[in-house]
């Protein structure tokens, strides 16, 4: 498994165009086989960032699965316009270091 993180600031468009673009795509990651999740959060500090992160099955899946399949091009038109508000778009391994908390509710 791999995670890909994609940050954004916006500058050029609204939060809630960023938000609708993404209700869009997300269509195209759930049919995606290559997918495993997604979530895409919104800074609490600064209503302009936001972080996408996505687990692929592999950086393969998401780079020549995903990438060549019917379901990329509608999900890249579909976020196209904020492509140039991107800040990071990598891929990350997991490490050992996981854990729940103690505020985890049941």
């Amino acid at each position: 498994m791999i995670v890909e993180y994609i940050r954004y600031a916006l500058t050029k468009h609204q939060p809630d165009q960023l938000a609708d673009a993404y209700a869009t795509a997300a269509e195209h990651l759930d049919l995606s086989p290559h997918c495993i999740d997604y979530e895409l959060t919104q800074c609490a500090d600064d209503a302009n960032s936001f972080i996408l992160r996505i687990r692929w099955q592999s950086a393969e899946a998401h780079m020549q699965g995903f990438r060549r399949s019917a379901h990329f091009p509608p999900f890249l038109d579909a976020i196209r316009p904020f492509v140039g508000e991107i800040v990071e778009m990598r891929h990350y391994r997991t490490t050992r270091i996981v854990g729940t908390g103690a505020g985890v509710q049941a």
